[in-house]
């Protein structure tokens, strides 16, 4: 446990061992009514910038941030929004590039299209570990914009938790090659419905 973050935790070499090791899934920490998701901010923007695209996998987040050292990525937010409003932004969501859903439009010139006509975007990129070793297994990250990015900030954000320090705590330990000392959030696939898993890819 860590007295800097009230997120549920578990070392990550123990609850890596569970996850899938390849394929497309959203590893995420969740309940019955919400799910956590992460945004990297610059720190003079942290405590009320509006930033627009989430992900809901702690390690991925942790690589594309720098575990909090890139450049505007200083500080990292973990954001409980509603389940219901994340699988409304997954069945919204357009990925941004054709071919991770090709076989979900009848041409490329329709999924043109329905991207230009979408306020939400959606990226699978490769996930990676605790020291940015690329796998096999696909991370989710999620853009949203105008309507739902309204709706994002003012009705399904249940609570804000900044949690730069639990990090940084949290890299020491990457840094010192003590890996079987790094605790990160409790973390299980998460399975979405049935007609948004078929849209989403």
């Amino acid at each position: 446990m860590s007295s800097l973050t009230s997120l549920n935790l578990e070392l990550y070499e123990i609850q890596s061992k569970r996850w899938p090791t390849f394929g497309r899934h959203i590893m995420a920490q969740y309940d019955e009514s919400t799910i956590i998701v992460y945004q990297a901010f610059k720190p003079s923007i942290a405590n009320y910038a509006r930033m627009t695209w989430i992900k809901p996998n702690f390690a991925w987040m942790m690589y594309r941030s720098g575990w909090a050292t890139k450049t505007n990525q200083e500080r990292i937010l973990a954001i409980r929004i509603t389940l219901q409003g994340f699988n409304t932004i997954l069945s919204n969501a357009v990925a941004s590039s054709y071919g991770q859903v090709k076989n979900i439009f009848v041409s490329k010139d329709d999924w043109n299209l329905a991207v230009k006509a979408s306020d939400v975007r959606l990226q699978w990129d490769p996930d990676h570990d605790l020291v940015g070793r690329k796998l096999n297994r696909r991370a989710i990250q999620l853009g949203i914009r105008g309507k739902f990015l309204e709706q994002y900030s003012n009705e399904w954000i249940q609570n804000i938790e900044d949690v730069t320090e639990f990090v940084k705590e949290q890299h020491k330990f990457v840094v010192e090659e003590k890996l079987d000392q790094v605790m990160t959030p409790f973390e299980t696939v998460y399975n979405v419905p049935t007609d948004i898993s078929e849209r989403i890819g």
